[in-house]
């Protein structure tokens, strides 16, 4: 295997393994995901859940059931600012769909899509838990309610402001 852990985390992995009795490391699937997918770039390839299921001593099918599952596992590389739009009930009946149809004529992708330079991907995901706050999107740690198309425009200059300033 060419993907590997480095030295630090590969000692947070022990750590998050001792938390579960013995014979019992599969809990620790979720959270050395989400180490592997910070490691490995922003995503998960096949590698590296297998690489996963190696440390936890599982069968790579059950690394990847959790892996697809849930949205907050990117399986191909995104972009350096996710754009994670919900789209269940409440945000839709308040604009979700009309946000997500401006993002992808803004920037020129659809949902599951990265530009071509790399600074976005545009993701739909179900209820992030914000509905009084609809239509609403993660972007990273942070929610961004009450969306507007220019509250979007706001946002991708920011971003774009953050990576020109970041370089």
């Amino acid at each position: 295997m060419s993907v590997k852990f480095s030295d630090s985390a590969l000692k947070e992995v022990q750590r998050i393994i001792a938390f579960y009795p013995e014979g019992k490391q599969k809990s620790a699937v979720i959270p050395v995901l989400h180490l592997a997918q910070k490691e490995f770039g922003g995503w998960l390839s096949t590698e590296a859940m297998d690489y996963v299921a190696s440390l936890l001593d599982i069968l790579p099918i059950e690394v990847y059931e959790v892996a697809t599952f849930y949205s907050m596992y990117n399986l191909k590389p995104v972009g350096k600012y996710m754009f994670e739009v919900c789209q269940t009930g409440p945000c839709m009946l308040n604009g979700s769909d009309d946000i997500i149809k401006y993002i992808n004529d803004k920037l020129g992708i659809k949902p599951g899509e990265t530009t071509a330079d790399g600074m976005f991907t545009l993701k739909t995901v179900e209820c992030l838990g914000a509905c009084g706050y609809a239509p609403m999107m993660q972007l990273g740690k942070n929610y961004r309610e009450h969306l507007t198309k220019e509250k979007v425009d706001a946002l991708i200059a920011e971003c774009r402001n953050s990576a020109a300033t970041n370089n």
